[in-house]
């Protein structure tokens, strides 16, 4: 008997974990500042030819901000790209953009 409800937890254990949303497991809105770095990657336009990559870490310690670390470093710029704008009155029109970086991150 035991057996079998050991098989049956473990089961039903595995369904629900095949069942969630894989998409959104990582997203949190909230640090748990008890013990955490939280790390901000964001890219800024220098110039016509140049970006900026800013990353900072930030190192929670028993609630509280232990350190800041920054980082900067000068990237290519993308260029120029073309967008369609739209007013509040819904008007649109081709506009020219700077090109944005897509960032992605892989933790292990």
């Amino acid at each position: 008997m035991r057996i079998t409800i050991k098989l049956w937890l473990a089961a039903s254990m595995l369904g629900l974990a095949s069942c969630s949303n894989s998409e959104k497991d990582d997203v949190t809105d909230t640090v748990n500042r008890a013990g955490a770095i939280e790390t901000a990657v964001t890219v800024q336009h220098a110039d016509s030819t140049h970006d900026v990559l800013l990353t900072t870490h930030k190192v929670w310690v028993n609630f509280h901000e232990f350190r800041t670390v920054v980082h900067q470093d000068t990237i290519p710029a993308l260029g120029i790209g073309d967008a369609t704008a739209e007013n509040e009155d819904g008007d649109t029109k081709k506009v020219s953009v700077k090109k944005d970086y897509e960032i992605y991150i892989t933790l292990k």
